[in-house]
């Protein structure tokens, strides 16, 4: 299921070099759970998509990041998330607690970026992506990647995008300084 809409925008994810080899996942609210990525896929060829419960046992295939949907989908009215690990982003995350767009799209979509904490696929991040993402559609896990949440897979892609953009420009304003 979604397994064309999941491709479109793992195809667009790596266009942009905002995920590498088999890093990342993609997953769609539906009722009672989720849709997501297989643990391992390639974003741009993910294949068929596992469905995950909001409560209970989660199949072995499903991405090791579910803990992070699971608790996103259970605390926002987010119905899509991308995940990815865009280079500018996680380079900024490891030297700063929040992130201030400087670009006018960025200061315009997304004011405030928040940087969180926790260890890649553990509870401890899936809550604290899931509080920022409460106030915002774009958040960062130190060192790892941004979490991106929307109505759609594409309008989560499009904060993955704008958020790499805005580290980019931001790590570009530091460097010629």
């Amino acid at each position: 299921m979604y397994t064309e809409e999941f491709r479109h925008i793992g195809q667009r994810l790596f266009s942009e070099n905002l995920i590498g080899g088999n890093f990342g996942n993609m997953s769609v609210r539906a009722e009672e759970g989720f849709y997501i990525t297989r643990t391992g896929s390639y974003l741009d060829d993910p294949g068929e998509t596992v469905f995950v419960s909001l409560e209970g046992s989660v199949p072995a295939e499903a991405s090791s990041e579910y803990r992070v949907h699971r608790e996103v989908y259970r605390k926002t009215r987010h119905n899509a998330i991308v995940h990815a690990h865009p280079v500018h982003a996680v380079a900024l995350s490891l030297m700063v607690d929040e992130i201030i767009p400087r670009d006018s799209e960025g200061e315009m979509l997304c004011p405030v970026i928040p940087v969180v904490g926790g260890k890649p696929g553990s509870d401890e991040l899936a809550m604290r992506v899931s509080e920022a993402l409460r106030l915002s559609k774009l958040a960062v896990a130190s060192g790892h990647g941004t979490f991106a949440a929307g109505k759609s897979l594409d309008e989560a892609y499009l904060y993955t995008s704008l958020g790499e953009h805005a580290c980019r420009i931001l790590l570009l304003i530091a460097h010629t300084r």
